[in-house]
Order: C-alpha cells, then sequence, then structure tokens
C-alpha cells in the first residue's frame, strides 16, 4: 500500500474584498433573516459574499489588491442582476465542500472551480454546470516522468480535498507512488518546480495555465475524469440556486459567458 504523508499546516487566510461598481438590480433582495418576494436573502446587506480558496488560477487568484478569475467574473453577473457588490471571503477549501461556510453564515455562495460531487451535494447544493474539467499531470519539463506509471517509488502531490487527491490516491497501490497533501495550489505546483515532489495532479485548466507562467514544466498526460465544476449555496437556498442557474444561461445565450471563457482560457469553449 502506497504511503500517504502531509504537507504545509492547514491555517485559516485573511478576508479579501473584492470591489466591483454594480448598477444594474433586476431583483429586489433582503439580507439577514427578512423574507421578500424574491424569496432572496443574502448574509451582508448590499454585498454577494462568495467563498472561495486562494489561489486556484485562473478561476480565482489575486492581482494587485484585487481578486480575479474567471470565476469572479461569473459571479460577478449575478451580483450585477441583483444590484449588489460580490465580496471575496477566503477560507480552506475544506470548510467549503464540507458546507460549513454556508451553516455559519460567512457567505451566499462558493465559486472555487469545484467539481459537483455525490458527496459534496449531500451538504450543499450547486449550480447547472459551468465547466468542464479532467485531472492532469505535472512535472518539470526534463522529468523523465509522463505517466502514473513512471511514478513507482516518486512523490506526487495533490491538493487537500481536491478530486485530483480523490484520483491520485485511488491509484496510489496500483502504480506505487507515494502521495503528498498540500493546503493549496501553489505550494503544490511550487513543489514541482522544487523537486520536492516528482509530479502534481490537479485540474487541467489550472495546471495547462501554470506552465505558461513557468515554462520550465509541463503537462504530460490528462485522464478523462469528466468533470463538472458547480458554484455552491446553502443546502435548501433554491432561491440563490435559480438566481445563479438564470444568470449563467443568460450569459450563455447572450455571448458573455463564451467571452469571458476567450478572456481568462485564450480560446472559446468547446462545442458540446
Amino acid at each position: 500500500m502506497a504511503r500517504r504523508t502531509r504537507h504545509a499546516a492547514l491555517a485559516l487566510f485573511p478576508v479579501l474584498a473584492l470591489a466591483a461598481t454594480m448598477t444594474a438590480c433586476a431583483t429586489k433582495v433582503n439580507t439577514g433573516s427578512q423574507d421578500s418576494g424574491s424569496g432572496i436573502s443574502l448574509v451582508q446587506s448590499g454585498k454577494l459574499v462568495t467563498c472561495t480558496h486562494l489561489s486556484y488560477k485562473p478561476f480565482q487568484f489575486s492581482q494587485g489588491n484585487e481578486t480575479v478569475g474567471f470565476d469572479v467574473d461569473l459571479v460577478n453577473l449575478v451580483a450585477k442582476d441583483l444590484g449588489v457588490k460580490q465580496e471575496i471571503f477566503d477560507t480552506p477549501f475544506e470548510t467549503i465542500t464540507s458546507g460549513e461556510v454556508f451553516n455559519t453564515g460567512k457567505c451566499d455562495l462558493a465559486a472555487a472551480g469545484m467539481t459537483i460531487k455525490p458527496d459534496r451535494a449531500e451538504v450543499i447544493d450547486f449550480s447547472e454546470p459551468y465547466f468542464d474539467a479532467s485531472q492532469a499531470l505535472l512535472v518539470k519539463k526534463d522529468s523523465p516522468v509522463k505517466s502514473l506509471e513512471d511514478l513507482r517509488g516518486k512523490k506526487i502531490g495533490v491538493q487537500l480535498e481536491t478530486t485530483g487527491e480523490i484520483y491520485a490516491n485511488e491509484n496510489a497501490e496500483k502504480y506505487g507512488y507515494t502521495v503528498v497533501q498540500f493546503e493549496d495550489l501553489p505550494l503544490m505546483q511550487t513543489a514541482v518546480r522544487t523537486g520536492s515532489v516528482d509530479a502534481a495532479m490537479n485540474d487541467n485548466g489550472v495546471l495547462l495555465d501554470y506552465v505558461k507562467e513557468f515554462p520550465e514544466t509541463a503537462v504530460v498526460a490528462e485522464f478523462d475524469t469528466q468533470e463538472k465544476y458547480g458554484i455552491g449555496v446553502k443546502k435548501g437556498n433554491t432561491a440563490l440556486k435559480a438566481k445563479i442557474d438564470e444568470v449563467l444561461k443568460k450569459a450563455k445565450d447572450s455571448g458573455e459567458y463564451d467571452t469571458l471563457y476567450e478572456k481568462w482560457f485564450g480560446k472559446k469553449p468547446e462545442s458540446k
């Protein structure tokens, strides 16, 4: 049985605010415990608070004093429709997937490049899917590792509580590698460049973006795990889920989704 080790201390991250002026108001929104015809209540007046785990470029990451990215832009469309501003709350990923951030009133929704999974859907509700993903293998460009088969007796890095960690663990015994956990994506990616691990596994979108910035690394394999991302909300918050689905559909129908996709990924999404 391959051994699992844990790397990097778990820590809470500071709150980051994303300031953006929102002008359009399509729905009357109340806050706290108030009720309205729309059925939408927000945890803070005038704000749509988004829980995420930084950094997960290009979905959400810090740029100067702002938090930007594909997910951020999509949620800005929801905030604009509600006539409020989006605010980012940075928190460990496991507090999102467990539903803790919703049960303790930390945020209204979670946008974190998050795969829709049955166990997660037991504790939080998801929007309709908005992004397709698969797993990928990151190595140094001159590495002899080209596949999981080449990792026998070596170390593979994963991000805690991700589908990459699940996939790596499911195949650890078969391929005889050691799984090393990292609290966040940048720590895992840096470990590949420094040689602390021989390879790393995460979603293809973030790793393909990473090799553009760090050409000394390469994505050598992708695994068709057929994952789909969704925006999370508190279990039973049907009103906010319906609003998110409505805005996403409108963005796809109008072409605005394609524009944002090309902005962050350099190409139009593949037609289905």
